[in-house]
């Protein structure tokens, strides 16, 4: 039972590490590993959702703490999102998530080339104004319930996309993140329980140990590197969904 609780202890520090650093994958890096190990996948996907509720507390103090917030984009972000998570969790069992997998994906990798492209030419970023953050946080929210996980890669990339400095568009996400993550644990709650407690335990323990260290080094690694990462990740995450997804 140790052995098990470090493992997941670790899982949950290297997927915290770097959602809070780069402003996305915790939960498909933490249901991969879970996944591989045997956990079957609602019941990772349950227990990521759970875990985040303090990973995502603990990563959104950070970040305030540190200055990388903005906090009428967060309010902006967190109640539509709130309402997608909620909605999305409702229409889980009757909408076909892997049918909207492969669109999400090709949003994404377009999203991806975007930024890599404004950090190789070093456009400068600049503070938010003018976009529509509402509609975004409520289709963020609205995905991450039917596919599992995906705020930080469709919320973070969005933004730095749209010109917002990397460090208030990763923290900014992070913190609206919370909120929509407690709607979300809280539908799963009801709608499946929660049963994978020793999980659940691990993935918080490794997840707030990681939570500092992650918004120290997003708030110190400058803005054009940190585009590059998060272009980087993006990318290949939407690549490997897009090749993971099923054929017509």
């Amino acid at each position: 039972m140790a052995e098990d609780i470090l493992v997941f202890v670790m899982i949950g520090f290297v997927a915290q590490l770097i959602d809070g650093a780069i402003g996305m994958a915790y939960g498909i890096t933490a249901a991969t590993a879970l996944m591989s190990m045997g956990v079957p996948p609602a019941a990772a996907s349950a227990a990521v959702h759970a875990a985040e509720v303090a990973t995502t507390a603990a990563s959104g103090t950070a970040h305030w703490r540190l200055g990388n917030i903005d906090r009428k984009l967060v309010v902006r972000l967190a109640v539509p999102g709130v309402l997608g998570g909620m909605a999305g969790t409702f229409l889980l069992a009757s909408l076909p998530s892997e049918r909207l997998r492969p669109f999400v994906s090709a949003y994404l990798l377009a999203m991806g080339l975007l930024i890599l492209i404004r950090a190789l030419r070093h456009f400068d970023t600049a503070t938010f104004g003018g976009k529509h953050p509402a509609a975004l946080g409520l289709a963020g929210g609205f995905l991450d319930a039917i596919g599992g996980g995906g705020w930080g890669a469709m919320v973070t990339s969005t933004l730095v996309g749209w010109g917002v400095t990397p460090r208030f568009a990763i923290g900014s996400a992070n913190v609206a993140e919370f909120f929509v993550t407690v709607a979300v644990t809280a539908m799963f709650f009801v709608t499946t329980g929660l049963t994978q407690w020793t999980v659940i335990f691990g993935l918080v323990i490794g997840g707030v140990l990681a939570a500092p260290l992650a918004a120290l080094a997003a708030r110190s690694i400058p803005d054009w590197p940190m585009m590059m990462l998060v272009g980087g990740a993006v990318i290949l995450l939407s690549v490997r969904n897009l090749l993971a997804s099923p054929g017509p």
